[in-house]
Order: C-alpha cells, then sequence, then structure tokens
C-alpha cells in the first residue's frame, strides 16, 4: 500500500500485487468486510448495495507517472475542498504519513525510487493550469478504461503483454468503411 483517499463517497488506493490475482482478492475481500461491519454497525440486513460496478485498475509505469497518481490521490480531499491542505485529511495516507501512530506510518510502503523531496509541498499546489488539468484528464482516462498509465512506448508494451488491447481501441461499433 503506497498511498490511499478515503472519501466520503469513495475511496483510492495505490498498491502493487505481489502475485496474479492478488488484487481482485484484496479488493474483494476489502469490500465484503466493509460492507459486512456495515451493516452490524448500521444495524441492517443486508439489502442494498454498498458497492456498485467493478473496481477500477491499471498499471502505471514508475516514478513520473507513479508520482502524478499518487499526487492525484493524496489531492482527492483538497480537491473535493473538504480541507485547507491535503495533510489535514485525517482518512488519507498524507495524513498517515506526517501525523499518524507507529502503526499506521508501518501501513504504507515506501515508494519505488523514494518519495521527491518537495512532495510534500506540491500535495497543496494549485492544479488550475491547462497543463495539470490535461494530465489530471489524461490519469482519469486510463482509470476508466483501465489501460496503462505512462509514455507512450512503455503503455504499449504493457498493453500487449497484458493483453489489454481492448482497453485503448476506441469504444463501441466500428465504423462501415463505405457509404450505406
Amino acid at each position: 500500500l503506497y498511498v490511499y483517499e478515503i472519501m466520503p463517497n469513495h475511496w483510492h488506493l495505490v498498491v502493487s500485487p505481489r502475485r496474479d490475482g492478488d488484487l481482485a482478492r484484496f479488493v474483494g475481500w476489502l469490500t465484503l468486510t466493509h460492507t459486512q461491519r456495515y451493516h452490524v454497525h448500521k444495524g441492517t440486513t443486508g439489502y442494498g448495495h454498498l458497492y456498485q460496478g467493478r473496481y477500477k485498475s491499471f498499471v502505471v509505469e514508475g516514478d513520473a507517472y507513479f508520482y502524478r497518481v499518487c499526487r492525484y490521490v493524496e489531492r482527492n480531499a483538497l480537491r473535493a475542498k473538504l480541507v485547507k491542505k491535503a495533510e489535514e485529511w485525517r482518512w488519507g495516507s498524507a495524513w498517515a504519513r506526517i501525523y499518524g501512530s507507529a502503526e499506521q506510518k508501518a501501513m504504507l510502503t515506501d515508494w519505488p525510487g523514494g518519495q521527491p523531496d518537495d512532495y510534500r509541498e506540491s500535495l497543496n499546489e494549485d492544479d488550475d493550469s491547462d497543463e495539470a488539468q490535461e494530465k489530471i484528464e489524461e490519469m482519469r482516462r486510463s482509470v476508466n478504461r483501465g489501460n496503462p498509465f505512462g509514455s507512450s512506448t512503455w503503455s504499449e508494451k504493457m498493453t500487449a503483454r497484458f493483453h489489454l488491447d481492448t482497453t485503448t481501441r476506441s469504444r463501441g461499433r466500428p465504423r462501415k468503411g463505405g457509404e450505406g
């Protein structure tokens, strides 16, 4: 577990599974356990959904792209205007890394390549520029389609390696070649 952010109506995790199938098993366990505990806490009988649809996952190229994903996740509460600084959100890894107990800090895995020295400051920088917004949209496209997030060359390699061709093609039926 590298970073996380638990929001009022959703959550984000940046994780690195060790073996094939680990991510699906973990998310299944997490959602089932949370649903059961929620129903016990609320005294409900378990009707209705807590989670609708599948979880979304995508592979991320190291360093700069990984950093962008982590920053996006840890800025979630700030973007939603729930806090004035990203590290003030008690249900996120930025808070845990700075203010958390030894146990909370131990849950977090060191980043591959290390965390940039200016990371904490960058968490609270505005993302209002067109360039910043385009980078966010690029990442959201990967989230929504499940396609690799990284440089073109790397993304093409990962698409082939993991048979993700359907995530990179346009959606819908191909257009007809000729008229009528």
